[in-house]
């Protein structure tokens, strides 16, 4: 979940020549990235190569992105999920208002080319290439997974809104803010589970055994 967006929110009018002049630049440097770590790389991927590919000024990659770690995460996931979040009943438990909300993402493909930062945005609404490199990054990489870290405030203030409001309570009570982050963390380990077994496994399969988990509880070793 960073600052930086590669696309407008679904639903939002259409932007202005300006607006679609910054869109542009922003997906050459993000395409540019993802196409020179491919071929060389995370570390031998620097701003300096990523600006020359997209032919831009390192300054103006500097102006979309704040580091190259958050051309990797770059997010559009939330807008989207407190979109759909509030289409659901209210009185919905928040992980079925999840699962049901990560399922149309994978089938409308709502935040294709997005993934982030937290849980939710990484790789969720695509089982794409972008996806799978995103997320083997995010396990790779020490830097990644560390600005992933950071970046999971901005999904977990989504999350605590929507809680309280449907509670009545703060959305800075502890009760609401660990059960957000309960579920970003839960959410992202899912995303690093999938990476480590080398995306073999179905990633909306992976979402619902792990949903099941928070709404359910843990029943114990695998068999019993």
């Amino acid at each position: 979940m960073t600052a930086a967006r590669t696309s407008a929110p679904a639903g939002a009018p259409r932007p202005g020549l300006r607006e679609r002049k910054k869109l542009k630049t922003r997906l050459a440097i993000r395409d540019a990235t993802y196409r020179l770590i491919r071929e060389q790389g995370y570390e031998a991927t620097t701003v300096e190569r990523i600006a020359e590919a997209a032919e831009v000024s390192p300054s103006t990659v500097f102006r979309y992105f704040p580091t190259k770690e958050d051309i990797v995460l770059t997010d559009e996931s939330d807008p989207f999920l407190e979109t759909r979040l509030r289409e659901r009943p209210a009185d919905e438990p928040i992980v079925e208002s999840l699962r049901v909300v990560l399922r149309q993402a994978v089938s409308s493909g709502s935040g294709s080319g997005s993934g982030s930062g937290s849980g939710l945005g990484s790789g969720f609404a695509e089982q794409s290439e972008v996806s799978r490199l995103r997320t083997r990054l995010m396990t790779e990489v020490p830097a990644v997974r560390s600005r992933m870290l950071e970046s999971m405030s901005v999904t977990g203030g989504v999350l605590c809104r929507i809680i309280a409001e449907r509670t009545g309570r703060d959305a800075g009570d502890l009760e609401v803010r660990a059960l957000s982050m309960g579920l970003i963390g839960a959410l992202t380990e899912t995303a690093a589970y999938w990476a480590e077994r080398g995306h073999e496994d179905d990633l909306p399969a992976l979402v619902d055994r792990t949903l099941d988990v928070l709404a359910t509880g843990f029943a114990g070793p695998a068999g019993t």
